[in-house]
């Protein structure tokens, strides 16, 4: 998959207004699930790709919170699950 590698610092200053859906991988809220514990018990990074209004994007961090519609990477900053498209651990 074509992904542009970014900095989660600069996730805040991209934009998620386009409602169209992404394809999603079929398991992708039980990888939020295990990467979610992973970041919290272990610290492990994993590679988020996701889909702003513009591109597909990757970033290598660690989640630290899921609820039903967002994910929260170290930092504070959020990713709607709805753009996500695969976490790799």
């Amino acid at each position: 998959m074509e992904a542009t590698l970014i900095e989660k610092e600069s996730i805040p200053s991209l934009s998620f207004h386009d409602k169209s859906t992404v394809s999603q991988h079929p398991q992708l809220l039980e990888q939020i699930e295990k990467a979610t514990i992973l970041g919290n018990a272990h610290r492990t990074k994993v590679s988020i790709y996701f889909q702003d209004d513009e591109s597909v994007k990757k970033v290598e961090t660690t989640i630290w919170a899921a609820g039903t519609k967002f994910i929260c990477l170290k930092g504070g900053v959020w990713i709607p699950i709805s753009r996500m498209i695969e976490i790799k651990i």
